[in-house]
């Protein structure tokens, strides 16, 4: 099972992306500042938008599921009952895991956009599909939710996750690393060997390898593991 981006572009005045490269099983992330293209490059790896030049190749990949940046861009149900009924789940396990038991029979409209994206997450995590895209998943959350929702993406252990996102603070364990540079997606290997060439890098990661200290990964927990070596 793999992605394959084959030499893709896309123009438009002022704006351009382009990049070339596989993303095999595993969790990757993309990271780019915001407006350099990431969500343009998500719609394209789902198949919502076609690039200018270039081509998509999808091999072994079934099922495919993009989650957007705003979770009201997915809504279908009146209730969020029948929300979670659309995605072919039980409301009473995905209402716990969005914080939101008892309200099957609220308005989505009525949540905040922070407990709209903890519900969509809820069912986009219950499921699992062979090509998950995931658009900028931690925006609207706090600082808690982000570092619950990472956990949760992090425990992915199927199929290929593309996570695209600006945020470099909270982040899950992934497997390789992309990052997008003057336009051009670059492919800058596994993790943890990667973490040195990142440009983007979180500035807490940055301090460590100053000081000649790798963690292990990206999560919280990989974080704290390396900033307590530097007190050995």
């Amino acid at each position: 099972m793999e992605l394959e981006f084959v030499d893709i572009r896309v123009e438009r005045d002022y704006f351009l992306i382009q990049g070339a490269g596989i993303f095999a099983p595993g969790i990757h992330l993309v990271s780019g500042r915001v407006g350099s293209g990431k969500t343009t490059l998500a719609m394209i790896a789902a198949g919502l938008k076609t690039p200018d030049s270039g081509r998509v190749k999808r091999h072994g990949i079934g099922s495919v599921m993009l989650s957007m940046q705003f979770p009201e861009q997915h809504l279908t149900g009146s209730t969020l009952e029948s929300e979670i009924a659309s995605w072919h789940l039980q409301p009473c396990p995905v209402l716990a895991l969005a914080g939101l038991p008892g309200r099957e029979k609220d308005d989505p409209f009525s949540l905040s956009r922070g407990e709209l994206k903890r519900l969509h997450l809820a069912c986009i995590l219950s499921r699992r599909f062979d090509l998950l895209i995931l658009d900028e998943p931690f925006s609207a959350l706090d600082c808690r939710e982000k570092m619950a929702t990472a956990d949760r993406i992090g425990s992915i252990r199927a199929g290929i996750t593309l996570i695209f996102t600006h945020e470099n603070q909270h982040l899950p364990r992934v497997d390789y690393l992309w990052e997008i540079r003057e336009s051009a997606l670059e492919f800058l290997g596994s993790v943890p060997d990667a973490l040195v060439g990142w440009k983007n890098k979180p500035s807490v990661l940055a301090d460590l390898h100053k000081r000649g200290v790798y963690p292990k990964n990206l999560s919280t927990a990989d974080i704290l593991e390396a900033a307590c070596r530097t007190h050995d």
